[in-house]
């Protein structure tokens, strides 16, 4: 199974390079050789959380040949994306958190928003939510998304919009060995840590990747790199592998044909000496 994590558009309506942006990463998706059976988006769909945004991320996802999960970031609305994504049967009242059970990875969305916040929140009513999920089936092997990353980064600005209820979902975990990855977003940055018995990943934006300097970690100076995505591949026997990608219309290259080597470098893509 194949999962591609986008995340933070930020659509916003002053700046439409960022809707272009979010354009050529669903087409990334689209034109992948095997497309993934699914696609999670991990918050901040729009900047300011405007209709005319939200109208136009619709569009620009509704392009999608897969099916697409998201849940909200600190720039949504809970509740105008409740009512554009009616979640599935089963999912938390008043929250969009919810169980997908369509694959043979499970996938578990968080509600992380926190009205008013940079930062984020699981409540004990979530992670009691959570819990119960998590206990109905202990075997499935599962991926949890989410916005805010439940981990300390060194950058006080990130730190500062963190998330809260972290330590209770790290207790949580523990006692979940079925939870294989803790995919999130929210940073811009590609970030991979340690929690509880798992690992935390994080996607970059779709309009850019930000490389911090981490010997400021009081200031937040960055340099610009192109746009990734995550993509998460499960099988049996391999367990879950996550793969960082390059938004950028470049074409797909035989390296290895099954029989023989190829080099980039060589003319015609003629076969190398190995």
């Amino acid at each position: 199974m194949q999962v591609v994590q986008l995340s933070d558009p930020h659509i916003d309506y002053r700046f439409p390079q960022k809707a272009a942006a979010f354009a050529r990463a669903v087409a990334h998706v689209n034109t992948m050789p095997a497309l993934p059976d699914a696609v999670i988006l991990t918050g901040d769909c729009a900047e300011h959380a405007r209709p005319d945004e939200y109208a136009l991320f619709r569009e620009l996802l509704g392009a999608l040949r897969v099916p697409a999960f998201l849940v909200p970031g600190n720039h949504d609305d809970r509740a105008a994306l409740l009512d554009l994504y009616p979640p599935p049967v089963g999912h938390l009242p008043g929250f969009m958190q919810y169980v997908v059970e369509d694959f043979p990875l499970r996938l578990i969305g968080l509600d992380t928003h926190r009205p008013g916040h940079g930062g984020g929140q699981l409540d004990q009513g979530q992670l009691d939510w959570l819990e119960a999920r998590l206990r109905e089936a202990p075997e499935w092997p599962t991926l949890l998304f989410m916005h805010h990353p439940p981990v300390k980064t060194g950058l006080d600005v990130m730190d500062g919009m963190d998330l809260r209820g972290r330590e209770a979902l790290c207790d949580l975990l523990l006692e979940h060995p079925q939870v294989l990855r803790v995919a999130a977003g929210h940073l811009h940055m590609s970030l991979t840590a340690g929690f509880a018995h798992t690992t935390v990943m994080t996607c970059p934006g779709t309009d850019t990747t930000l490389h911090p300097d981490l010997h400021r970690p009081a200031q937040l100076v960055v340099q610009r790199q192109p746009p990734m995505c995550l993509l998460h591949h499960w099988t049996p026997g391999t367990g879950l592998n996550s793969f960082t990608q390059v938004i950028a219309p470049a074409p797909w290259h035989p390296l290895f044909d099954g029989e023989r080597w190829h080099d980039f470098d060589r003319p015609n893509g003629t076969p190398a000496a190995h």
